[in-house]
């Protein structure tokens, strides 16, 4: 998971674990404890319907064979004006196909092979109805909390160092700029 594009906790599919990535996180042990339970066991169940998932559209795309990946991005944003968006989108083997319109409650196929995926959602209205609530209340919680727990690392501002130099023979001056964030 990312909060601002920081990266604060991951699963570890060889010690089948959900792990924290930043101190802040852990803050949440005490609001939450059974936060590490729970998400492990979340994240295995994804790590099974992932194979799965890969499986399937290998069938789709007349493939016997290789490595191929499923790639799933889902999240929500929220703006200091309180204007708040949601999305859900997969991938497979690096380019798009498939993702939720939030707005229509509708899923986008952006390949022929994902019209099978998208009319199966599409026909579970509860399932895309589940995600809309995610996305759009849910998410949003947890978002607060989890900036909550970090706001101190997140929001904190820091100057880049930087280093000019320019080639003997150049007229062109190059400036290399390191360890500012955000």
């Amino acid at each position: 998971g990312q909060v601002d594009g920081q990266q604060f906790v991951y699963y570890d599919s060889k010690i089948r674990s959900y792990i924290p990535k930043t101190e802040w996180i852990r803050k949440i042990d005490a609001d939450e404890p059974h936060y590490w339970d729970s998400e492990t066991r979340i994240a295995r169940v994804e790590e099974q319907s992932f194979k799965a998932s890969v499986a399937k559209v290998m069938q789709r795309f007349n493939q016997t064979q290789g490595v191929h990946t499923v790639q799933e991005m889902y999240g929500c944003e929220l703006d200091d004006d309180g204007t708040t968006r949601g999305y859900r989108q997969y991938g497979y083997d690096g380019e798009d196909f498939i993702s939720l319109d939030l707005k229509t409650k509708t899923w986008t196929a952006a390949k022929p092979q994902a019209k099978v995926t998208k009319q199966r959602w599409e026909s579970d209205v509860s399932y895309t109805d589940y995600w809309k609530n995610y996305l759009e209340n849910t998410c949003i919680d947890w978002l607060k909390k989890y900036v909550s727990y970090g706001r101190e690392t997140l929001e904190r501002k820091v100057r880049p160092e930087a280093l000019l130099f320019q080639m003997e023979s150049s007229p062109e001056v190059v400036c290399h700029a390191t360890g500012f964030y955000p």
